[in-house]
């Protein structure tokens, strides 16, 4: 899997955990499953130094929650998602923001402290697709909570931002 970050003065040993309020599945390391993702990822939210870094890795999936390929785990993330979602309504009468949504996980959840990740998907927004508005390719990130299922972390390539 791919990690994207702005190109610094060293390179990475290691890969840099996302602590951004807004980050989709709270504080973790993220990756992209395709390289494209990665890409597109550097040259829209990476561009404070002009350039990005892609750095490689090889990840053990046995403990993550796998929300695209298993449908057991899908529709358990449903479920908490909702199970969430609804609480945080009963309190505050409001739709919850996402980081409203990852504190609740992070001080409510059991389930957390078994999975080392989650595997998620969202819609592709890049050009990318051979076929305009229809999203056929999946979206592909993970959000690794221990760097203990990350191994083989590699530089790749730097490429400039467009």
């Amino acid at each position: 899997m791919y990690h994207t970050q702005e190109k610094r003065k060293t390179r990475l040993s290691s890969p840099k955990p996302c602590t951004r309020d807004d980050a989709w599945l709270g504080n973790g390391y993220y990756f992209w499953y395709d390289e494209i993702d990665a890409i597109h990822w550097g040259n829209n939210s990476k561009t404070k130094t002009g350039s990005f870094e892609i750095y490689k890795a090889l990840i053990n999936l046995d403990n993550i929650l796998d929300t695209v390929f298993n449908e057991e785990h899908y529709q358990f993330w449903m479920k908490q998602i909702e199970k969430a979602a609804k609480a945080i309504i009963k309190i505050t009468g409001k739709k919850p923001t996402l980081k409203e949504i990852n504190q609740y996980f992070q001080e409510r959840s059991k389930w957390q402290d078994i999975t080392k990740g989650i595997l998620f998907q969202d819609l592709p927004n890049s050009d990318d697709l051979l076929v305009s508005g229809l999203y056929y390719r999946k979206r592909i990130q993970l959000a690794a909570y221990d760097l203990g299922i990350v191994s083989e972390f590699c530089f790749q390539e730097e490429m400039n931002c467009n």
